[in-house]
């Protein structure tokens, strides 16, 4: 019912501005076109004040209304982020001087220099002053945006600190794959050939390569440290994909055969950040930021930021994915055996 309200009013919009024009029409018979010309233009000028009035005012409104509902008011949640917001800041101070200024002038000098018997209009057709004013300063305030947009680009794929966690994600239609490197830091080799979701290698481990035998893989959820910078190493299985980290300001393609590179430090934990943003339920979100299919909308993942103790434990309870595609190797399984037997060999000898 509201949309058939919605269709009736802009029907009836139109069909009162019809009338409108058709009536101007009707006047400038009667006054006569030059007469009713300069009538209209007078209207229009004051129509040209209302409507800028009305446009700023309708502009501060809904900065009033929505600026609250963005990710600003709270801040980026990572260091790297903090520069990406300055230069934001930057930008849009520039871009809204500058449309500030040059909408006031549009409308102002429409209502100021309408047609007037007193007033001779001056034309000329070309202004070297004027096409070097308005060339030159916006070349130049643009290079300084692009430059510091390079410097923070070149810092946040160049080479991680040494202290990073490395944390490798994979994206595919539709979700991401996380995988962490056991004890010794490295994540094992992959092939793609070796990718088999049925026989427990959606990844394409190498598992003949012994560093990936503590890899541990988990899939949409990703856990990193606080306060310590994390490099992701992303990839895709199937089509382009973005990792978006919108609350860490970041993101990155994941390229099918082109392994991509990023690092970011988290400075607030998920549990503070809840505290920050008044919110109990907010989780960092990993974001599919390229539209890569029909189900691009359901590929959503979650980052947990926690202190190094949380990670830790975390870490302890999961299970090196090469444990899981060949069970009879782990560990774990084979103390259990080994308790079992021997307790079946003393109550034998009972």
């Amino acid at each position: 019912m509201s949309e058939f309200f919605l269709i009736a009013i802009f029907v009836l919009f139109f069909l009162v501005i019809f009338q409108i024009s058709k009536a101007s029409e009707y006047v400038s018979v009667l006054k006569g076109e030059e007469k009713a010309r300069k009538q209209n233009n007078r209207i229009n000028g004051f129509f040209m004040i209302a409507f800028l009035v009305a446009g700023l005012f309708g502009v501060w409104y809904c900065n009033k209304l929505y600026y609250p509902k963005t990710m600003l008011p709270v801040g980026a949640a990572s260091e790297e982020g903090k520069s990406i917001d300055l230069m934001l800041w930057i930008t849009l101070g520039f871009t809204g001087a500058v449309f500030i200024i040059t909408q006031v002038l549009l409308f102002w000098f429409s209502f100021r220099y309408q047609e007037s018997d007193k007033r001779k209009a001056l034309y000329f057709a070309h202004s070297n002053k004027l096409e070097i004013i308005w060339t030159s300063i916006p070349a130049l305030v643009l290079t300084v945006l692009i430059v510091f947009g390079l410097k923070y680009w070149f810092k946040f794929t160049s080479d991680a600190p040494k202290n990073s966690q490395l944390v490798e994600i994979t994206g595919h239609q539709f979700g991401w794959e996380i995988r962490y490197p056991g004890k010794d830091g490295v994540l094992g080799r992959k092939n793609y050939k070796l990718t088999d979701p049925a026989k427990g290698n959606p990844l394409g481990v190498d598992w003949s390569d012994p560093a990936s035998h503590d890899d541990i893989h988990v899939a949409t959820t990703m856990h990193v440290v606080v306060n310590r910078p994390v490099k992701l190493v992303i990839n895709s299985q199937d089509v382009i994909h973005d990792v978006g980290l919108p609350q860490f300001r970041m993101k990155m393609d994941a390229v099918p055969g082109t392994p991509t590179t990023i690092w970011f430090t988290p400075i607030y934990t998920t549990a503070e950040m809840k505290k920050r943003t008044g919110n109990p339920d907010f989780v960092y979100e990993i974001a599919c930021d390229q539209l890569c299919g029909r189900g691009h909308y359901t590929m959503r993942g979650i980052v947990v930021v926690e202190t190094q103790a949380e990670f830790d434990v975390y870490m302890a309870t999961q299970k090196p994915e090469y444990y899981k595609a060949f069970p009879d190797l782990d560990p774990d399984k084979i103390a259990s055996q080994d308790t079992t037997t021997k307790s079946v060999a003393q109550n034998l000898k009972k």
